[in-house]
């Protein structure tokens, strides 16, 4: 799955539901998701928070099988950046 097909899931997921501030979904060499105003996109720009991981892993993460918290302790994504940023994804992908 290409990351702008992931980008416009989440986009659509995103229809009548808040997110503030912005976030980068970096996947290295894939490319990068960027989550602000309202909207996802592959355009790649400074943003409040990065949480860095495999395009795999943010598929999983999407589609609820990487919990985030245990991601991060397995160290199969890092967060750097604003953390409640980060901790609102949560709320979004629940």
């Amino acid at each position: 799955m290409a990351l702008t097909d992931i980008a416009q899931g989440i986009s659509d997921g995103l229809q009548g539901k808040s997110f503030d501030g912005s976030l980068k979904f970096d996947c290295g060499a894939d490319g990068v998701i960027i989550l602000a105003d309202g909207t996802a996109s592959t355009d790649d720009r400074h943003t409040d928070c990065t949480i860095s991981l495999t395009q795999e892993n943010l598929v999983k993460l999407l589609t609820g099988k990487l919990n985030p918290m245990t991601g991060v302790m397995m160290g199969k994504l890092k967060i750097s950046g604003d953390m409640t940023t980060a901790m609102k994804l949560g709320k979004l992908i629940a």
